[in-house]
């Protein structure tokens, strides 16, 4: 079974918003077992939304329109996909009172151009609204379907999982095909960069890709790179099989591999799985080791010490921040030197300073340039992460950032987190410093 999902609206074309539905219905498809090749995205015009039905209808076996489905002139989903139907719409009596209902309940006067979501292309089945007033579709045409639900992502969250999913696995078991299911596993990095990785992984790519591999599971796994700008580069491991528990049984030992040859080629690069953040993964080491922090921040302008405050529990161990963008304060606050202040050895008086002053155990402070103008006769992504640590000499780093102003300051941000992480990953408190590009 193919699926397309069809995103309906001018202002996804504007970039005014972000087509998060559509990545939402492709990960649940995928979950499911469920191809979905093409995504396409159309404004609000009649004639092209007919044109993209008709070209996802060609090329596959199921359509998911999202959005259109609204009480404005504009919302001309129904009427499109009627079209395509080449039938009639019907308003429904029953969805005109529920309809009514809606807003009779709110003490809200109904405007009349409400009653259009109540118009249904002859031979659809309703999909019952149980959040907002727009009800969903489900649109034969033969042995293919068209599902519309609405924009709103918790409305078509909720239709997709109550009625389009079940209808879908009933048309494919009628079909005589398995869904089977497809599981999707992340590896994030930072402090390489994405050919490095794919070079460090060739082998395990010609692995994956090889016809045979004599354990009875070529093909199921396959592997991508995603480049996520300030959160650093994404390894996917997707495996697909009969259930669940295979398929997780296939990406467990393909990411134990994977970790492996990241480990011995480019170090200790793999910062989080799936969802895990560097301010996550640097606040379970904390948790784990019972450490607290404090942080002295520059260039950053605070945005470290956000960072960490976004997870939860970080009163537990973040201590605070001290954010030291005049020289003046660097002096008189955190005890830095007179003297120039974009330096390694003025981070680590910052670190130190931040560690005294928040009586914390570690203190991390950085400086350096943004930009767009050098600062102290140092060019602009010049910057300066040092830690102050319970016992040992401070780790402190010289980095070279590449990017604009904001960009700059978003990598010092991760980058100085980082250092933090792989400094209590090493009992040593040994680092070895990253690079971009």
């Amino acid at each position: 079974m193919r699926v397309e999902i069809l995103a309906v609206g001018t202002e996804l074309l504007l970039g005014q918003i972000a087509d998060t539905n559509g990545r939402w219905l492709g990960e649940h498809l995928a979950a499911a077992g469920v191809d979905s090749y093409f995504h396409q995205a159309v404004g609000d015009n009649r004639a092209r939304i007919t044109t993209a039905l008709r070209t996802a209808l060609a090329r596959g076996d199921a359509v998911i329109a999202c959005g259109g489905l609204g009480p404005t002139q504009d919302d001309i989903t129904r009427e499109a996909i009627a079209e395509v139907m080449n039938v009639p719409l019907v308003r429904d009596a029953e969805i005109s009172r529920r309809i009514e209902g809606f807003f009779h309940a709110r003490g809200r006067a109904m405007p009349p151009s409400n009653l259009r979501q109540a118009d249904v292309p002859q031979g659809a089945t309703v999909i019952d609204q149980t959040r907002g007033t727009a009800p969903g579709l489900i649109c034969p045409l033969g042995r293919k379907v068209v599902y519309a639900v609405p924009g709103v992502p918790h409305e078509m969250a909720e239709m997709f999982e109550r009625a389009v999913l079940p209808d879908l696995r009933r048309r494919m078991s009628e079909a005589g095909e398995g869904t089977g299911v497809i599981v999707s596993r992340v590896l994030r990095t930072w402090g390489t960069s994405e050919s490095a990785l794919s070079e460090a992984l060739q082998g395990r790519i010609d692995a994956l890709d090889a016809p045979s591999r004599g354990d009875g599971r070529a093909g199921t796994v396959t592997m991508a790179f995603l480049a996520s700008g300030i959160e650093g580069i994404k390894v996917r491991l997707t495996a697909r099989a009969r259930d669940e528990d295979d398929a997780r049984a296939v990406l467990e030992a393909e990411e134990r591999k994977v970790r492996e040859v990241l480990a011995a080629t480019l170090g200790d690069v793999v910062f989080g799985l799936d969802d895990v953040s560097m301010e996550r993964a640097v606040a379970a080491l904390l948790v784990e080791q019972r450490l607290t922090l404090g942080v002295a921040e520059s260039l950053t302008g605070g945005l470290i010490a956000a960072r960490l405050v976004g997870v939860p529990g970080a009163s537990a161990w973040l201590r605070g921040g001290v954010v030291a963008y005049d020289s003046a304060v660097k002096f008189s606050v955190l005890g830095v030197p007179e003297g120039p202040v974009v330096t390694e050895d003025a981070a680590v008086a910052m670190a130190r300073g931040a560690r005294r002053v928040l009586g914390a155990a570690i203190g991390l402070g950085v400086t350096g340039v943004a930009g767009p103008d050098p600062q102290e006769d140092i060019a602009p992504g010049t910057v300066f992460v040092a830690l102050a640590l319970p016992d040992g000499a401070p780790p402190s780093r010289s980095l070279r950032l590449p990017g604009d102003r904001e960009r700059v300051r978003q990598y010092s941000a991760i980058s100085a987190l980082d250092l933090l992480r792989r400094t209590l990953r090493t009992p040593d408190h040994g680092f070895e410093a990253p690079t971009l590009g």
